[in-house]
């Protein structure tokens, strides 16, 4: 019984994961519309995409560390 809940709390933890995948195709699709709007900010646009890539990739990990911290410390 115990074994089961941890797969599935384990299962619903990385949920996130595909909110995380979507988010990133966000980010990168705003740039490149951006891009295709103003060219010649290209390289300032690029460093706020990388950093809105790896806040979204974090929160990613996060989910991640939850699902495998609900699956083998609990």
């Amino acid at each position: 019984m115990l074994e089961g809940a941890k797969l599935i709390g384990a299962g619903c933890a990385t949920i996130a994961l595909a909110g995380a995948g979507a988010g990133i195709g966000v980010v990168f699709g705003s740039l490149i519309n951006s891009v295709a709007r103003n060219p010649s900010l290209t390289k300032q646009l690029f460093g706020y995409a990388i950093l809105g890539f790896a806040l979204t990739e974090a929160i990613a990990l996060f989910a991640l560390m939850m699902a495998f911290l609900i699956l083998f410390v609990f």
